[in-house]
């Protein structure tokens, strides 16, 4: 098995908290809420009215602030691309040229071929796709003509493919709420067994419809009954109240590369990739199992030989439903015994919502950040915890803690999980 050290040399991040990286941690230390109530649609006809909101992001201000940090050619065919695509698949070509722009790849003398681009997502315009319906009851003619092209998931890969360019493998992941963690482990093994030099991981914004809210609703999945009047403390993992996760648009870019090749090159490391693992619970329904989780957490250790006692922190999935908190919280005891009180959680999905396919990206930055300020953003809107919640979860509070390992668990529905355990770089590490 080869076994070639990964890098996180970039990174970049869009949701309602921010689209940069030094003011998504800061957001996120202060404890501010993202969510409020959906602008997008009319949601008088459904239930769900709290989300986190990206739909009058200014994507113009983003084109211009990366004018003079991305080289002009690249920029004209970035503005050219986003004009004309649909709404999530322009926000991931501007996080892809985001996260490039941040390895300080622009410039650099790589084969384009060596290049890979994987979007974690699936299903991602839903909305694009209904609006689409509705005017074909309206009018057929009028409707989106590319819509047998721009509607598809793979418009996604395709489009940042031709804006960075990247002319090695293109494809999406999908694994519902465990996408992000399924890309990047395929980003891995680009890598390792494909001769790729440096994988691009983009977690697309989810362009939720008024259906899949609704279905979501009905499902009981999502919150809906008490927070429509206060939508910031809507989501709130680990509370007595939790009655469901908040639906969000968020999307992050994890730019990965082998350890020796960017270290070559003089690379700023934000963080090894020391391992990443799924499995499946054998089960499609949302039901979390904690057999499935822990096996799977233990396993990924014995993989990175790592001890528990090793890991520092653990970027929860939390979601804020009543029996995927406590599952998590109970596989983690099984799997970390002793040491599970001595460990760090949080829920960064308490200030975000749940990004969904992208949370797995979107989480992790939010984990390296918080690794390498060494403070953890608090846990937000616990009024009364879970009593059966007795490990430390910041709860309210931010937390002065020195990180080594860490571990991001994302777990999704079809009894899919996926977890990553990431190492933060020694000084002399970390390059300009």
């Amino acid at each position: 098995m080869r076994s070639e050290r990964i890098a996180v040399t970039g990174m970049a991040i869009n949701t309602p908290l921010g689209d940069t990286l030094p003011g998504y941690l800061e957001a996120l230390l202060a404890g501010r809420s993202a969510l409020s109530n959906w602008k997008r649609w009319d949601t008088s006809r459904i239930y769900s009215k709290v989300g986190a909101d990206l739909s009058d992001y200014d994507v113009k201000a983003k084109l211009a602030r990366l004018s003079s940090e991305i080289p002009a050619d690249v920029h004209k065919r970035l503005r050219k691309l986003v004009s004309r695509a649909p709404w999530s698949t322009g926000l991931s070509m501007l996080l892809a040229v985001d996260g490039f722009r941040d390895a300080g790849l622009f410039g650099q003398q790589i084969d384009p071929s060596r290049i890979a681009a994987i979007v974690a997502g699936h299903n991602i315009n839903f909305d694009f796709q209904y609006q689409n319906r509705l005017q074909f009851e309206e009018e057929p003619d009028y409707m989106d003509s590319l819509l047998a092209l721009t509607g598809l998931d793979t418009d996604h890969a395709g489009s940042i493919s031709e804006v960075l360019p990247v002319m090695g493998p293109i494809y999406t992941i999908g694994g519902a709420c465990a996408s992000g963690n399924a890309a990047l482990r395929s980003a891995v093994d680009e890598i390792r067994y494909h001769e790729v030099e440096v994988a691009v991981v983009v977690g697309a914004v989810l362009d939720f419809s008024p259906v899949e809210l609704h279905a979501m609703a009905l499902m009981g999945a999502i919150t809906f009954e008490s927070f429509n009047d206060d939508p910031t403390r809507a989501s709130r993992p680990f509370d007595l109240r939790r009655e469901g996760f908040v639906p969000a648009h968020g999307g992050a870019t994890l730019v990965l590369e082998s350890w020796e090749a960017a270290r070559r090159r003089g690379a700023r490391i934000h963080a090894e990739l020391v391992g990443v693992e799924s499995n499946s619970d054998g089960n499609h329904l949302p039901q979390p199992s904690e057999e499935g989780q822990s096996r799977l957490m233990q396993r990924l250790l014995q993989i990175c030989r790592l001890a528990p006692e090793q890991i520092d922190y653990v970027n929860a999935h939390a979601t804020s439903t009543p029996l995927g908190d406590l599952t998590e919280i109970r596989s983690i005891k099984k799997v970390f015994g002793a040491h599970a009180y001595k460990l760090k959680l949080n829920a960064t999905k308490s200030m975000l919502g749940h990004t969904c396919w992208a949370a797995p990206v979107v989480e992790t930055v939010a984990a390296i950040l918080q690794m390498n300020a060494g403070r953890l953003h608090p846990s937000i809107n616990i009024d009364e915890l879970d009593p059966e919640v007795d490990l430390d979860v910041c709860r309210g509070r931010v937390v002065e803690h020195p990180m080594g390992y860490i571990m991001k668990n994302s777990f999704g529905f079809g009894g899919i999980n996926s977890v990553s355990i990431l190492r933060r770089p020694e000084p002399e590490e970390v390059g300009a």
